[in-house]
């Protein structure tokens, strides 16, 4: 296996950086742009769970952010600006309701640094589903209270994974505009700057509801886009896979030549902006790769059609599951695409997904996979 452990390793422009959160730990591993040997080191946080990472390098930052889940001091966010070398404490509880909302902090499923015009904003989303914003870097936090008070609260309910805010899409060309994803009660948009917010799920089915097309409480597990063209989303649903063209306004389904249309894991081409990745599962019931064969679907076409990419995945007995941000990529060009499992394996590619390798293969159950490149904001 080409991986060695290492600790406060020095990184150069151009060296890419995976982020691995599991159930016992974070890890990091690091290669030159050629990616063709990997650097390990972790686990940060050894025997607590890791369900968010980012890496900010917006300012002239190195910040690593990490949702880590203690035992003893429950969820919160921690950072380091030493590519893990020191984290800050984990009693910083940065993130914490008002009193007033009677809600308490269970786990931060997401850190999204904000729009290269804001380099000190950072937002996070939580169970129970909430979304906070940090002006400060991810220092301190703030509810946005057009959501944390939203008339549909009180009707939202939890997947099997809780009531999780897991998603955060930023609309890099208008500031007032991003959508959010819950389990479940759908994907939901502001265009006030969080002051209001709307379901957007017209189309999308809610196959476990009487009404299978609810105005919100849809099951989302992942939505995605490309920067170049942020208001064409791609939506994995409990059973679906749609494309929007209207930031969310009306969805249609795309699932063209897919195994099966049920997955969590979706992700977007860092330069193609109808290039995009999933894996999907047999089912809600046997969450498992269809077949046992382990393959990542990819449409160039913004889902017209899909096609299976295998070489180097283990195509027998392959009874893998992937969890929802368990997919990223990195901006080289051709760009690398990375996955872990449940079973603690992770994969990597350097050619855009058409040949794989296993970088590591005996990790804790892998709960998400973050990729970025030194140097490149």
């Amino acid at each position: 296996m080409p991986t060695r452990r290492i600790s406060a390793a020095r990184h150069m422009v151009g060296d890419v950086l995976i982020l691995v959160g599991t159930t016992k730990g974070a890890f990091i591993l690091t290669a030159d742009a050629s990616r063709a040997r990997w650097r390990v080191d972790g686990p940060h946080f050894a025997g607590e769970a890791v369900y968010s990472l980012a890496f900010d390098q917006r300012a002239g930052r190195t910040r690593l952010l990490a949702g880590v889940h203690s035992n003893h001091w429950g969820a919160t966010i921690r950072t380091s600006d030493d590519f893990g070398k020191t984290w800050s404490e984990p009693e910083r509880q940065a993130v914490r309701f008002p009193e007033s909302s009677g809600l308490s902090l269970a786990q931060v499923w997401q850190i999204v640094p904000g729009r290269a015009e804001e380099p000190d904003v950072v937002w996070c989303g939580v169970e129970p589903a909430a979304l906070f914003r940090s002006d400060d870097a991810g220092v301190s936090w703030a509810p946005v209270e057009g959501l944390l008070n939203h008339e549909h609260r009180s009707r939202w309910m939890p997947g099997g994974g809780g009531l999780c805010l897991h998603t955060i899409v930023l609309d890099p060309a208008n500031p007032d505009r991003m959508g959010i994803a819950i389990s479940t009660a759908g994907f939901y948009r502001t265009d006030d700057g969080g002051k209001t917010w709307r379901p957007r799920n017209s189309g999308v089915r809610a196959v476990f509801l009487p009404d299978k097309h609810p105005e919100f409480g849809q099951c989302v597990h992942k939505v995605t886009h490309h920067a170049s063209r942020p208001e064409r989303l791609f939506l994995q649903n409990h059973w679906g896979l749609y494309r929007s063209d209207d930031w969310g306004d009306s969805w249609q389904d795309i699932a063209n030549g897919v195994p099966s249309d049920f997955g969590f894991p979706i992700q977007s081409h860092p330069h193609e902006p109808d290039t995009v990745y999933a894996i999907p599962l047999q089912s809600d019931e046997f969450r498992v790769v269809p077949e046992a064969k382990l393959r990542v679907y990819r449409t160039r076409d913004a889902g017209a059609s899909w096609a299976p990419l295998t070489d180097g995945l283990p195509q027998t007995r392959a009874f893998e599951s992937v969890l929802r941000d368990g997919l990223a990529v990195d901006s080289h060009d051709p760009a690398g695409v990375y996955f872990g499992t449940r079973s603690g394996k992770l994969y990597a590619s350097h050619s855009d997904g058409e040949q794989w390798k296993a970088v590591a293969e005996a990790l804790p159950p892998i709960c998400c996979v973050k990729a970025a490149v030194v140097g490149t904001a």
